[in-house]
């Protein structure tokens, strides 16, 4: 037996909870705590022939170098599917959803010509989701340059930091009355890692472009954050970092150095700058070797104050003395090889309170990629994944414990809504707790979906949600 919405749009198994599953219960977190899943453009809108008046991103010439890989042509069709999509949402008990606009729909070149149309669907999208009850969290970017503006620079030129900023503007001039969460970039790090490396756009492989392009990127932040609050002084603006704690492979003096470098190198280097106005000194050097120039005003530009932080966690690293990552013996990890490791989180969580002064912190993203299965039940397809939910269980745990411990977290949002393309590494690394039929597009709620919905109710109902 399984039931269907009334438009037979997406599938929702019965699911009964077991003894032997994962428990659905309270969590001791803060009232008013945020339940949602997020979702970004590219990786699930589709919708990008010039019938929509979408301009191309980094992301197409990138794949189009590639034509062998997986690309976001389709994706998971939510362009089309978006009022679907959103009445999935509701059913499953999802009280926020955070999203991505597309730089490209909007302004097809980066800059000048506005798209009305797709202004217009994400307007659509935020009164669709408004009408059902669904607080939207909105990113301005996750990753998908205008291919125009990648010839000219991309983020190695701080003329994109302006056309961000004005790109900003146009999107909370049209939204900005209906969206109270807004989010500038979305995981500052991996954004770079497509300019120094090769596995994501524009995959330039230039180690010595770091940190002008990290740098651009903070001030791109600070830009919008002006344009943000010049808006509306009420709207709730802040930044989704993708932290990943480094932890020294013994308790020795060189093992414990080589740690806090790497983490000062990768990932203070944005939580320096946004908090505490400079950069740690190892991200300052690597600046000077590299002829970057950073002055006072810059640094006043990105300490700006926010009135959150985004913290996207997947994994912790073991590093040892000569600063090498270590890969951990027998630890459980999932298809991406990262480990699984909660307790990390909170021990970060807990290192992060002491060492900054925080606005309060929603986890933004969190999930895994599990090799799924889908099997037949009641003749509709159903996706038994018990460790899915039980990695989701063991995080929510893990923030529990930080909470408690005197972290302020507001919220958490499960990554991925459903079963999206992983960028260069296509279809095949799910992270959804909905699973997507490749070729009908049709929508499965896996379990992990259907108990997520249930723990939801348990943690809302009669505290504050309705």
């Amino acid at each position: 037996m399984t039931k269907t919405d009334s438009n037979n749009t997406a599938i929702f198994p019965v699911f009964k909870p077991r003894t032997s599953q994962v428990p659905i219960r309270h969590f001791a977190l803060r009232p008013g705590f945020v339940w949602g899943a997020s979702t970004s453009a590219y990786q699930i809108e589709g919708g990008i022939g010039a019938e929509s008046g979408r301009g191309r991103s980094i992301w197409e010439d990138y794949f189009d170098a590639r034509p062998h890989l997986d690309n976001g042509e389709i994706a998971c069709d939510h362009y089309n599917r978006m009022v679907e999509d959103v009445a999935m949402i509701k059913k499953m008990g999802l009280k926020a959803y955070r999203f991505s606009v597309a730089w490209p729909r909007i302004m097809p070149n980066g800059k000048g010509e506005i798209n009305q149309e797709g202004l217009e669907f994400y307007s659509r999208l935020v009164d669709e989701l408004l009408k059902n009850g669904i607080e939207p969290y909105l990113t301005l970017y996750h990753w998908d340059l205008p291919a125009a503006l990648e010839k000219e620079g991309g983020w190695a030129s701080r003329e994109t930091c302006r056309h961000f900023a004005e790109y900003t503007q146009v999107v909370v001039n049209r939204l900005g009355d209906r969206v109270k969460h807004w989010c500038t970039f979305n995981e500052p790090e991996v954004i770079v890692a497509g300019y120094i490396g090769e596995g994501l756009a524009p995959g330039l492989r230039n180690p010595s472009l770091r940190v002008q392009v990290g740098h651009n990127l903070m001030l791109a932040h600070g830009m919008a954050v002006k344009a943000l609050r010049s808006y509306s002084k009420d709207l709730q603006v802040g930044i989704v970092l993708n932290l990943v704690p480094a932890e020294a492979s013994n308790r020795s003096k060189a093992a414990l150095d080589a740690a806090r470098r790497h983490w000062q190198r990768n990932y203070a280097w944005y939580l320096d700058g946004l908090f505490k106005g400079r950069y740690p000194r190892v991200v300052s050097l690597e600046a000077r070797r590299h002829g970057v120039a950073i002055s006072q005003e810059d640094m006043e530009l990105i300490n700006q104050t926010l009135d959150y932080l985004g913290i996207n966690w997947y994994l912790r690293q073991v590093v040892n003395s000569r600063g090498k990552v270590l890969r951990v013996p027998a630890a459980q990890e999932t298809l991406m090889g990262w480990e699984i490791n909660a307790a990390a989180l909170t021990r970060m969580l807990i290192q992060m309170k002491a060492d900054y002064k925080l606005p309060p912190i929603y986890i933004t993203e969190n999930g895994a990629a599990l090799k799924d299965e889908v099997v037949e039940q009641g003749g509709q397809p159903a996706v038994h994944d018990l460790e899915r939910m039980h990695y989701i269980y063991d995080h929510i745990c893990a923030l529990e414990k930080a909470s408690l411990a005197g972290v302020d977290i507001r919220g958490y949002f499960a990554w991925s809504l459903m079963d999206n393309l992983e960028w260069s590494l296509g279809f095949s690394k799910t992270f959804g707790i909905v699973h997507v039929d490749r070729k009908t597009m049709q929508r499965t709620v896996k379990d992990s979906g259907l108990w997520y919905g249930l723990v939801i109710k348990v943690n809302t109902v009669g505290r504050g949600h309705g």
